[in-house]
C-alpha cells in the first residue's frame, strides 16, 4: 500500500494519517501470517523443563532459549529467590537512589563487581534500559559515538538519544572503525560500542584490535556481554577470558543482562568506581526506575555464584555448541561465522523461515524465524539457540528435524 502525500485523503472522506497507515500495515502482516497458520511467536509457555517447554499440551526440545547454562530452576537460585521474598517481599516501592536500595541490592552489586574484576557495578531493571541510559548519560551533543552496525537495538536507540554524533561502521571491520576513530574531531569527547557476541548472527567480536585501536585514538570502549557471559572462556566469564586478555581494565565500560545465562531480569554497568558513582547519579534509567524485585535480585546473585561454583556447565554448553554448528554445517546450512549458542540457520527469504519453524514446531522443536526487517532482506532465518540443557541425542534429533524442513521448504536440495 503507498504511502499518500500530506494533506491527500483515503477513501475520499478523512486525511490520511501515516501513523495509523504503519499500525495498520504492522497489523495487515500479522494478520497475514496468522492466516497462513505461519504465525508463530507470543506462544505462551504452560512449563519450562530444562531443555523442554510445553506449548499448547505438547512437550518440545527448547531451542528458543536464552538459557544457556540451565540454571532456571537451580536449586541455590531458587532458594534465594524464596529467602529474599520472605525477608523483603516482592517489591521496594522505591527508586534506587531514593528507597528502593536493600542489602541485597548492595550484594548483587558486589558480586558483579568480583565476577567481572571490576571496581564496582550498578544494577539496573533491565538490559534495554541499561545501554540506553548509560550511553545517553554519558555524552552530548559535541561527542561522538561509533557503533558497530549489527549492535543491539538497545545500543541503538541510546546513541540517537545521547545526542552526540552517531557513526556507525561495518560489522567487525576494524579499518572502517580506524576510519571513523581517525575522522573523529580531536577536542571531541569519543566512546566505542560493540557488542561482544552479536544476538542475530553468533559470532564475536574483534576485541584486541578495537581494544587497541581504542586506546590509539583516545576513546573509551563499552563492551555489551549480554550473550557472552556464561557462555565465553573457559570459566564463562566472558570475552576478556575468551581471547587471554588478562589486563580487567581494558573495557572502560562493562555492560551485561541478567536476563540470559541469568534466570532473573536485570542489567548492570562494571567498571571504575567513579564511573560508576557518576552513572548512578546521571543515569535517568536509574534514577528513575523502580528498584528490582528483591527475590530477583538474590536470584541474579546466585547465579553469578553457581557459574563459579559448577564450571562444568560451561564445558557442557561448549561441547554442545561445537557438535551443533559442525552438524549443520556438515548437513549444509549456511551458520554465518556464529561460534557461540546463537546459531543462524539461514533459509534466506521471510516465507520458507517461517515455513521452517512451523514444520520444525510439527516435530517438537520449538525454535522461531526471524525475519526481516529484524534482519537484512534475504538472511532470514532459523535463530537456534542451543543450551547445556539439551543432550547430545536431542540436539543430533534437532538436527535431523531441521535437515528435513530445510529439503521440504528448498533451503536444502531435497
Amino acid at each position: 500500500m503507498p504511502l499518500p502525500s500530506d494533506g491527500q485523503t483515503k477513501n475520499g472522506d478523512t486525511a490520511y494519517n501515516p501513523i495509523a497507515w504503519r499500525i495498520e500495515q504492522m497489523n495487515e502482516r500479522v494478520r497475514s501470517a496468522k492466516d497462513q497458520d505461519l504465525y508463530l511467536y507470543l506462544q505462551p509457555a504452560e512449563e519450562v523443563d530444562g531443555g523442554h517447554v510445553v506449548i499448547n499440551g505438547r512437550r518440545m526440545l527448547q531451542f528458543a532459549s536464552y538459557a544457556y547454562l540451565d540454571l532456571l530452576g537451580h536449586p541455590k537460585i531458587q532458594a534465594a529467590a524464596q529467602k529474599a521474598l520472605e525477608e523483603f517481599g516482592s517489591g521496594t516501592h522505591g527508586v534506587r537512589i531514593l528507597a528502593g536500595t536493600t542489602r541485597l541490592h548492595v550484594e548483587l552489586e558486589q558480586t558483579i563487581a568480583r565476577f567481572k574484576e571490576a571496581e564496582d557495578a550498578m544494577a539496573l531493571s533491565s538490559g534495554y534500559v541499561t545501554n540506553l541510559g548509560t550511553i545517553a548519560a554519558l555524552l552530548g551533543r559535541n561527542d561522538v559515538v561509533i557503533s558497530d552496525k549489527l549492535n543491539h537495538a538497545s545500543i541503538v536507540d541510546g546513541c540517537l538519544l545521547s545526542r552526540a554524533k552517531f557513526v556507525r561502521f561495518e560489522h567487525n571491520d576494524m579499518e572502517a572503525l580506524e576510519r571513523a576513530l581517525s575522522e573523529a574531531p580531536k577536542r571531541a569527547g569519543k566512546l566505542v560500542v560493540v557488542d561482544a557476541v552479536f544476538s542475530m548472527d553468533g559470532d564475536v567480536i574483534n576485541l584486541p584490535e578495537v581494544i587497541r585501536l581504542c586506546r590509539q585514538y583516545g576513546a573509551m570502549l563499552m563492551v555489551d556481554e549480554a550473550h557472552s557471559v556464561g557462555v565465553l572462556g573457559e570459566t564463562g566469564h566472558g570475552i576478556l577470558e575468551h581471547f587471554g586478555i588478562d589486563d580487567p581494565d581494558a573495557i572502560d565500560i562493562k555492560m551485561g543482562t541478567m536476563s540470559k545465562t541469568i534466570p532473573a531480569i536485570g542489567g548492570y554497568i562494571a567498571g571504575k568506581k567513579d564511573l560508576i558513582s557518576f552513572l548512578k547519579h546521571s543515569t535517568r534509567a536509574f534514577v528513575f526506575s523502580a528498584a528490582l524485585p528483591p527475590p530477583v535480585t538474590a536470584a541474579a546473585k546466585a547465579a553469578f555464584e553457581v557459574i563459579e561454583e559448577e564450571p562444568e556447565r560451561v564445558k557442557t554448553l561448549q561441547g554442545n555448541v561445537d557438535y551443533f554448528i559442525t552438524g549443520l554445517q556438515e548437513r549444509g546450512f549456511n551458520t554465518l561465522k556464529t561460534e557461540t549458542p546463537i546459531v543462524p540457520i539461514i533459509a534466506g527469504d521471510d516465507e520458507r523461515a517461517w515455513m521452517m519453524a512451523k514444520l520444525s514446531q510439527e516435530q517438537d522443536i520449538f525454535v522461531l524465524p526471524v525475519v526481516s526487517p529484524a534482519v537484512p532482506v534475504g538472511t532470514s532465518r532459523l535463530r537456534a539457540n542451543v543450551t547445556a540443557g539439551l543432550s547430545l541425542e536431542e540436539i543430533e534429533y534437532a538436527m535431523n528435524v531441521f535437515e528435513e524442513a530445510g529439503k521440504a521448504v528448498g533451503v536444502l536440495p531435497a
